[in-house]
């Protein structure tokens, strides 16, 4: 009987190359008819599944329990595009709970409990597709974890997230968040110079205009400053790389003035990139209110005032706990 945790960790050229492997054609044939329909005859059931799943409108976020028991949380956004048709985007999470320790994130109330492995990354887009019948079109890192924190399995997982044989997710719908490890991006900038990845996205979590700001929200800006995360954001440019989604979680009374806007613009300068603003989600016990829309609008303005391009994330999933910088098992 064929592994299914060897299957999810596996690109298709990885399983047929491994030891003991028998013919080429049955090999290939058993995994993308397991990746593709879920199951095969030949692949026994694991010990996952999925415990919980909650419902803000069309928005899913789901708990899939792995084999230790730990559990980690996953979103499915449907996101209507500029043409009308929606598509919808598979938020996965890189770890259970994040030593990064933001100040404004669920997730990092938990530490780090303990990395992902590649196969137990790829579960959850498996999951979201054949238990919850998702038509996954999207994948971004933006779940629980620092991806960069965990990048040898990340990086294994979207060269399966992106195999034809696989999950067949076109790689220019990938993107990795991260909240600005400088070591981290540099490494995925060569990973995004190699054949098929060269359309794979950098989205930086960057919120605040200024160091003493973002030292006070992110504690990993006392090790990597704004002057060093820009160089490695300017490298990912120089290497061919798409532009850079910036985000910016608005909280009032801390970096939602004009004056923010425009020390943001300023530090950015011309660098290709355009300004995701993420209306602020409250944790639980949070110190901030969500923002007032005239607050988030305001913003926006300021923004798109100094020349950047920048665009309004949509809030889905507050009320579940499923927003951006809201999940956190326990």
């Amino acid at each position: 009987m064929a592994n299914p945790e060897q299957l999810l960790g596996s690109t298709l050229a990885e399983w047929i190359a491994r030891p003991g492997a028998g013919s080429r054609p049955n090999e290939a044939s058993l995994y993308r008819q397991f990746h593709r329909h879920g199951s095969h005859p030949d692949v026994p059931v694991d010990g996952r599944q999925i415990t919980t799943v909650q419902l803000e409108g069309e928005t899913r976020k789901f708990l899939l329990q792995h084999t230790d028991g730990v559990q980690t949380e996953s979103v499915i956004m449907p996101i209507e595009g500029r043409s009308g048709r929606i598509r919808h985007t598979l938020c996965l999470s890189s770890q259970v709970g994040c030593a990064m320790g933001c100040t404004f994130c669920q997730t990092a109330t938990m530490g780090r409990v303990r990395q992902l492995t590649t196969s137990e990354i790829v579960a959850q887009w498996h999951w979201a597709k054949h238990s919850l019948n998702a038509d996954i079109t999207n994948i971004v890192f933006m779940g629980m974890g620092e991806p960069m924190d965990n990048l040898d399995a990340v990086l294994a997982a979207i060269e399966i997230l992106v195999d034809h044989n696989a999950a067949a997710i076109p790689a220019s719908r990938v993107g990795v968040s991260t909240v600005g490890h400088a070591v981290g991006i540099r490494r995925f900038t060569r990973f995004m110079q190699q054949d098929g990845m060269h359309q794979l996205r950098l989205a930086v979590s960057v919120n605040a205009q200024n160091e003493e700001t973002r030292q006070s929200l992110m504690p990993i800006a006392r090790a990597v400053p704004l002057s060093a995360l820009l160089q490695a954001m300017q490298g990912w440019i120089d290497a061919g790389g798409q532009p850079i989604l910036i985000e910016y979680v608005l909280i009032p009374g801390v970096n939602d003035t004009p004056t923010a806007a425009a020390e943001l613009a300023t530090w950015l300068g011309k660098l290709p990139c355009r300004i995701n603003v993420i209306p602020y989600n409250p944790k639980v016990d949070s110190p901030w209110p969500a923002p007032e829309e005239c607050q988030v609008s305001q913003f926006i303005q300021a923004v798109a005032a100094t020349g950047l391009s920048v665009n309004r994330r949509r809030t889905t999933g507050r009320t579940v706990m499923a927003a951006c910088g809201q999940l956190g098992t326990t």
